[in-house]
């Protein structure tokens, strides 16, 4: 089939369908035929010069697609299908891409040397190609300045590519050696330098070693410093963007270079382009992030040998820091509201500013407030916007009582500004920072109540008020309302919004229905704030809650009614549906869980139920997950009567569980199994077989997503309770998938945080669902079918006991397990418990644990293992 490849691959960028879908089906069929050639001609057809641009940049397009995919498991794939062709195809092709690089032709040298990235990236871990960085390397001393930067541009990629742990030091150090002789002045090509300072940005991870080195860490920083003064605004954006990744990677070698750092930052965050000068605001954001990350895992308690130094760079730069940050504030862009995506040096300046108060609390607070008192009643709009930006944010980080007195002058200024500013800005970053002071200073923990009994209901009136303003506007005074509410979370039996419920619900419906709700987020921003006044309510409210729920209802109806959407429409549509699910399950929660409520809440369940099953009829993942929710919700409601849906339901639960793509679906929908299990009880019989069935396929399947296991594993448990002693023909399914899932979680010590937490989450899964499946057989016949996982069981606890890595949460659920253990088996499981290696250890542990949880089930689990004992 050697075809005019050129042609067909002309053919498939056509404008004209017909010839465009020929040509694709061409290239699909040819590749399916024969890869090895398919490959060959298309790496020929990106060497060659003679050939038209546009050829080329698709072949090598379609080349890196054969290498690389986003999902892990099609990714997988396609790492053997190249491993496995033939070593001299592999080679010819690999010579194409090289030769590539020298190609007078921006876009193939461009193309080439992403595909030459690709292919390293799964050769060079498995020790093929090893003359690849050599050959590159020679390449760079040759004059051609587009084959200098090609070769450049590919070390970047390949450093993006393959994991430093890959190259050995001795290739790492002449990968520095030659990007960073790029980057010199000296260098006369622009395009030369660009390509070098950007393939630094991704070497940086691969040069631990030569930043512990004072010589080599001194001239890297130098040239960086140097290129950030580059007369190319691309170069110095690059440096810039190094210094950043330099900043969080290498924080603890920064000490000797922070003065001339400050000033490079503050020259060009004052006088360069916006996109050089936003890079220098995020070196200082990158920085705080750093110290926040440590003061926050220790606590801020440092002995003179600690571990993670914290330089305190933040607290040092203060008094220089902070005024040009305030100075950023003032280069606001018109209209930066009405735009979601809008990121400016204003925006870039403020965010900076609320991340140094977390970093340095107090401190910052008296730099500040000059600036805000002398701004903030100035005539010009720019200098109020930046004194209540300023003043927003900054409300994070130090201590109330630093802030009260200066908010509680604030706040009627504010309200006041939301009501009378004749600027849109200022209105809306006051709406903002109302927000904030009610996020961070209102709550039932505060000792002074910055909202009273005098100035609540001229708070609400205003809020109120702003939501018929701007849709900007009126999306931040949702959200001031949304922490409002949350601040009254736990008083009761009344709260001080219960006056005002009904009108604020009112008003955010209506809100809802503007005309304009779809900009700036606004019914979401409604929906959200109805969702968390109406979770925030006390019970008196309850009464008042009922009659949403025909209204939302209805609304929900609304949108299920048939008309042909554009698939712009639809998407708007599916969030909508998305939101009012969200708003039902919040709404059936609350009435669900008082009983006078509930009785009457109750004659609306049916037809509730009739419109989650038609939104899962219309098929959208989000809504799916929404509605689902809301259905777990209901089901914990309506307890047993929940059988009722089951016959109608069933198919929507499959397909939840069957959906490996939307993974997040997917574990919702396994969360559901555990409510309508509990729900049900021994009534979800007839369904067990098809729900184990899909939960089996789930759990040995390498698609899933590893997030969705641990509650697959706790919904066996759920199952096993509910089912009681006829769990007991899933038993030869289910333990072989419990042991060896144990197994693998006790022997994953990890230096890695996420892996740590995903282990605990893993073992708390298979601790759940032992506990559930012993729990559900007590007291029956069957108990001994249990007797021969007893052993793996305590061994499991004695292993992950004796790895000393669990956190609460496993190890009240473990101590937990172990009286379960005894409870149901009795003397079978006594003298295991007693021969095992530590659960007498453990056992006084959690008894002295400070965690009344952990102390609680102790105790119970000491109770039943002394029975187990005695008998």
């Amino acid at each position: 089939m050697a075809m005019e490849v050129t042609q067909v691959l002309l053919n498939a960028q056509s404008i004209d369908g017909t010839v465009r879908k020929h040509a694709e089906e061409s290239l699909k069929q040819f590749q399916e035929q024969n890869l090895p050639s398919f490959l060959l001609s298309l790496s020929r057809e990106l060497a060659n010069d003679e050939k038209p641009v546009d050829s080329r940049k698709l072949a090598g397009l379609i080349l890196k697609n054969a290498l690389d995919a986003k999902e892990q498991h099609r990714k997988f794939e396609l790492v053997q299908r190249w491993l496995s062709l033939d070593a001299n195809v592999k080679t010819r092709i690999k010579t194409c891409l090289l030769k590539t690089l020298t190609s007078p032709v921006p876009d193939a040298q461009s193309t080439a040397s992403q595909v030459i990235a690709k292919v390293a990236g799964i050769e060079l871990p498995q020790k093929q190609w090893p003359e690849l960085i050599g050959s590159l390397l020679s390449n760079i001393h040759q004059l051609p300045a587009h084959v200098k930067q090609a070769t450049l541009e590919t070390l970047g990629y390949l450093c993006e590519e393959v994991s430093p742990d890959v190259v050995d030091q001795d290739h790492v150090n002449k990968i520095l050696t030659a990007v960073v002789q790029g980057m010199n002045a000296a260098e006369g090509n622009d395009n030369v330098r660009l390509a070098a300072t950007r393939a630094l940005y991704n070497a940086l991870s691969f040069a631990q070693a030569n930043f512990n080195n004072d010589m080599e860490r001194d001239y890297i920083m130098r040239v960086v410093c140097e290129a950030t003064q580059s007369p190319e605004v691309k170069i110095r954006q690059a440096a810039f963007e190094c210094l950043v990744s330099i900043s969080s990677t290498y924080y603890d070698n920064l000490a000797p270079y922070m003065q001339d750092v400050y000033n490079i930052t503050a020259k060009a965050v004052r006088e360069d382009d916006e996109p050089v000068a936003l890079q220098a605001i995020e070196f200082w954001s990158s920085i705080c992030d750093e110290e926040i990350d440590i003061l926050e895992e220790y606590g801020g308690d440092f002995t003179a040998d600690s571990d993670v130094p914290c330089f305190y760079f933040i607290k040092q730069a203060l008094p220089a820091l902070v005024p040009m940050l305030l100075e950023t504030l003032l280069k606001q862009v018109e209209d930066q509201d009405q735009d979601e995506g809008a990121w400016n040096i204003a925006m870039a300046g403020g965010t900076c500013l609320g991340l140094v108060a977390r970093t340095v609390g107090d401190d910052i607070v008296p730099l500040v407030i000059p600036f805000i008192e002398e701004n903030i009643t100035k005539p010009d709009w720019r200098q109020r916007e930046g004194a209540t930006y300023a003043f927003g944010s900054i409300l994070e980080g130090p201590s109330p009582d630093k802030l009260l007195h200066i908010v509680n002058v604030a706040l009627s200024f504010m309200l006041s500004a939301l009501m009378k500013d004749p600027n849109n800005h200022v209105k809306d970053t006051t709406a903002w920072t109302l927000g904030r002071i009610f996020e961070f200073l209102h709550g039932s923990t505060m000792d002074t109540p910055v909202i009273t009994q005098a100035n609540c209901q001229q708070i609400i009136t205003v809020l109120l008020q702003s939501m018929k303003d701007t849709p900007n506007v009126a999306e931040k005074a949702c959200g001031a309302l949304y922490f409002l509410a949350q601040g009254y979370e736990d008083v009761s039996p009344t709260s001080p919004l219960t006056p005002f419920f009904q009108e604020i619900v009112q008003s955010l419906l209506t809100v809802t229905h503007r005309e304009d709700a779809g900009e700036s987020r606004l019914r979401t921003a409604a929906y959200e704030t109805l969702n968390e006044v109406v979770r925030c309510s006390t019970d008196e409210t309850s009464p008042m809650v009922l009659p949403l729920v025909p209204v939302i209802m209805m609304e929900l109806h609304k949108t299920l009614e048939g008309q042909k959407l554009s698939s712009d429409e639809k998407e708007k549509q599916s969030e909508l549906q998305g939101l009012l699910c969200g708003c039902l399950q919040v709404i059936i929660q609350k009435l669900g869980s008082s009983e006078p409520t509930k009785y009457v809440f109750m004659q609306y369940a049916d037809q509730i139920m009739g419109l989650f099953l038609r939104v899962f009829a219309c098929r959208s993942a989000t809504v799916h997950e929404e509605a689902m929710l809301a259905i777990g919700a209901l089901a914990y409601s309506t307890g047993s009567d929940f059988a009722k849906y089951m016959p109608e339901f069933y198919k929507y639960l499959e397909m939840g569980l069957q959906n490996f793509e939307e993974y997040q679906v997917c574990a919702v929908t396994v969360g559901v199994v555990g409510d309508i299990c509990r729900a049900m009880e021994e009534k979800i019989l007839p369904y067990c077989d098809g729900i184990m069935t899909q939960l089996l396929k789930d759990l040995s399947s390498n698609q899933l997503h590893r997030s969705v296991k641990p509650p697959i594993f706790s919904s066996f448990g759920d199952i096993a309770l509910a089912i009681g002693e006829n769990f007991e023909k899933y038993l030869m399914y289910s333990m072989p998938m419990l042991q060896s899932a144990a197994d693998l979680s006790t022997h994953t010590s990890s230096a890695d945080d996420d892996m740590t937490e995903y282990t605990n989450s893993l073992r708390n899964g298979i601790l759940e669902a032992y506990s559930g499946i012993f729990q559900g057989f007590k007291n029956s016949p069957k108990t001994q079918l249990l007797i021969p996982y007893a052993p793996h069981v305590v061994q499991f606890l004695d292993s992950i006991y004796m790895e000393k890595d669990m956190d609460e949460v496993v190890m009240k659920t473990a101590i937990g397990l172990l009286g379960d253990l005894a409870d149901t088996l009795g003397n079978n499981a006594g003298s295991l418990i007693q021969q095992s290696l530590s659960s007498k250890d453990f056992l006084n542990e959690c008894l002295s644990s400070e965690d009344h949880m952990i102390k609680e089930s102790a105790e119970w689990a000491k109770l039943a293992i002394n029975k187990a004992i005695s008998v």
